[in-house]
C-alpha cells in the first residue's frame, strides 16, 4: 500500500515568485503602488519613480513586504512590480479581482460579463496580461451596508476562482460596512472557508459587535490606513484592536496603509506607507504590547496570504 502524498506547503505568491510565509517579514497587508480610477481624477498613482521612493521609505522604517490590492483595470502596472521589488528589497504581492462598478466603464463590465472567473484564475496561475507576474490574491468590493448585483457577481466569480486555486479573497468594505453580509455570501452561500477571507477597512466603522462577529466567523480583519479626514475612527482603532485581541482574536488581525492618491504618498507630504510603522505601530504597542503588534505585522499576514497552490501553478 503506497503512502499518502505529502500535503503541499503553503506559500505566498509574490511578483518575484512564491515564498515561505515567514519570509514576508514586516508586512503592509493592504496598500497601493499603482492605482487609477475615474472616481479620483488627477490623483492617479502612475509614477514608477514615486512608487520606488515610497517603497524605499517604507523599507527605511523596517518594512519588508507590501500587498497591493489594486485589481483588474485600475492601472496595476504589473510589469513594473518585479523591478521595483528588486530595486528596493521590498517583496510585493499583486492582486487580481474587480472593484465596485463605479470604477469602470459599462463597456468594460459588459466585456467581462461571462469571463470573470477564468480571468481571475488565469491571473493567479499564468500571469497578468503578458507580464508573467502572477497575482497572489483576489480583491473584490461590497457597497455601503449592502451588496448590489455587481458585488454579488464579482464575489461569486472570486469564490469560483478561490475553489480552483485556493487564493485568498480580500474585500473592500465601503466605509467599513457590510462585513456580515459579505461573509453570509462568500462563506455561507458560496462555500469559501472563512479563514480565506480578508475584510478590509474595519477601522472605518468602529462597530465592536460586528467586528467581533466577523472574527468569530473566522475571517481576517484588516485595519488599514488613517482616515481621509479628522474622524474619530483613528483614535478608536486601538480600542477596537485591543478588544479583539482580548477576546482571543489577535491572530486574525492585519495592518495596512491603503495609499490610493498622489497626495497621500509620503514622498508628496502625506502619510503614505511609512506611516504604518512610524506612527500606527508605536501607538498600538502602547495599547497592546510589542509582541502582539509584531505578530500582527509578521505572522498574521504570512498565514492570511499563504496558499497551498496547485502543483502545476507552483514556481
Amino acid at each position: 500500500m503506497s503512502a499518502a502524498p505529502h500535503a503541499l506547503a503553503e506559500t505566498v505568491r509574490t511578483v518575484l515568485g512564491d515564498v515561505r510565509p515567514e519570509e514576508l517579514g514586516v508586512c503592509d497587508a493592504h496598500d497601493h503602488l499603482f492605482f487609477g480610477s475615474p472616481q479620483l481624477p488627477g490623483q492617479e498613482l502612475r509614477d514608477a519613480s514615486a512608487a520606488r521612493a515610497e517603497l524605499a521609505a517604507f523599507r527605511a522604517q523596517g518594512g519588508t513586504s507590501v500587498v497591493q490590492w489594486t485589481p483588474y483595470g485600475l492601472g496595476r502596472r504589473a510589469a513594473d512590480l518585479p523591478l521595483l521589488a528588486r530595486d528596493t528589497g521590498v517583496q510585493v504581492v499583486a492582486a487580481t479581482g474587480l472593484h465596485q462598478a463605479a470604477h469602470y466603464t459599462p463597456e468594460l463590465l459588459s466585456e467581462l460579463r461571462n469571463k470573470l472567473p477564468a480571468l481571475f484564475v488565469s491571473e493567479l496561475t499564468t500571469g497578468i496580461g503578458t507580464s508573467g507576474v502572477r497575482a497572489g490574491l483576489i480583491k473584490v468590493a461590497g457597497g455601503f451596508h449592502a451588496l448590489d448585483a455587481h458585488a454579488r457577481w464579482t464575489m461569486t466569480a472570486a469564490a469560483e476562482a478561490h475553489h480552483a486555486t485556493g487564493a485568498p479573497i480580500a474585500v473592500h468594505l465601503e466605509l467599513g460596512t457590510g462585513a456580515l453580509d459579505v461573509l453570509d455570501l462568500l462563506c455561507g452561500e458560496l462555500g469559501v472557508p472563512p479563514h480565506r477571507v480578508i475584510l478590509g477597512h474595519l477601522n472605518r466603522s468602529p462597530d465592536f459587535v460586528v467586528q467581533r462577529e466577523a472574527a468569530e466567523a473566522g475571517a481576517y480583519l484588516a485595519f488599514d490606513g488613517p482616515s481621509r479626514a479628522h474622524h474619530a475612527t483613528d483614535w478608536r482603532m486601538p480600542n477596537a484592536v485591543r478588544a479583539l485581541a482580548d477576546a482571543g482574536f489577535g491572530h486574525r488581525l492585519l495592518l495596512g496603509g491603503d495609499t490610493t492618491t498622489v497626495a497621500a504618498r509620503s514622498v508628496n507630504g502625506g502619510p503614505g506607507m511609512p506611516y504604518l510603522l512610524r506612527r500606527v505601530r508605536p501607538r498600538l504597542e502602547l495599547a497592546l504590547g510589542k509582541d502582539l503588534v509584531d505578530r500582527m505585522l509578521t505572522e498574521n499576514p504570512g498565514r492570511a496570504f499563504a496558499v497551498a497552490w496547485p502543483r502545476a501553478d507552483r514556481a
